[in-house]
């Protein structure tokens, strides 16, 4: 199920709550706490990627630049936080407007080790190439 873009407290934000898990950005806890990635967002024409901030200075330049070619656009890159939204968890996206999103658009997000690429579903390709991307740096 793809979710809508949503206001959240600090803006607009996206319910994650699985492909945070499959990309680890959320580590359940024993105790039924969550431990949550802090993260960089990135915006472009359609697209918005969602970097840990663990993930090393020059895989997230080759991404960047990657998704500014690809889109041939770029328009911020901003700190933000992984949080417990709802049933789950969301991330908030600094720059979503500017990226072209609006409340209640749908946003697929697909998942690759310590990032999220959200697309309004025109960059779907683009979504996936970063993916490759990212699943080679870390093989």
């Amino acid at each position: 199920m793809v979710n809508p873009i949503k206001e959240s407290g600090d803006g607009l934000a996206l319910q994650i709550t699985k492909p945070a898990r499959k990309a680890g950005l959320v580590q359940e806890l024993p105790n039924g706490d969550a431990d949550r990635s802090d993260v960089y967002v990135y915006g472009f024409d359609g697209l918005l990627v969602v970097l840990d901030e663990s993930v090393d200075m020059g895989h997230r330049a080759d991404i960047v630049s990657s998704a500014a070619g690809d889109t041939e656009s770029m328009h911020s890159g901003r700190r933000a936080t992984v949080a417990q939204g709802g049933n789950g968890h969301q991330v908030n996206l600094p720059g979503c407007k500017q990226a072209g999103f609006e409340v209640g658009d749908d946003a697929p997000a697909v998942p690759a080790p310590g990032m999220l690429v959200i697309h309004d579903g025109t960059n779907a390709r683009i979504a996936e190439d970063l993916k490759t991307l990212r699943t080679e740096q870390t093989a």
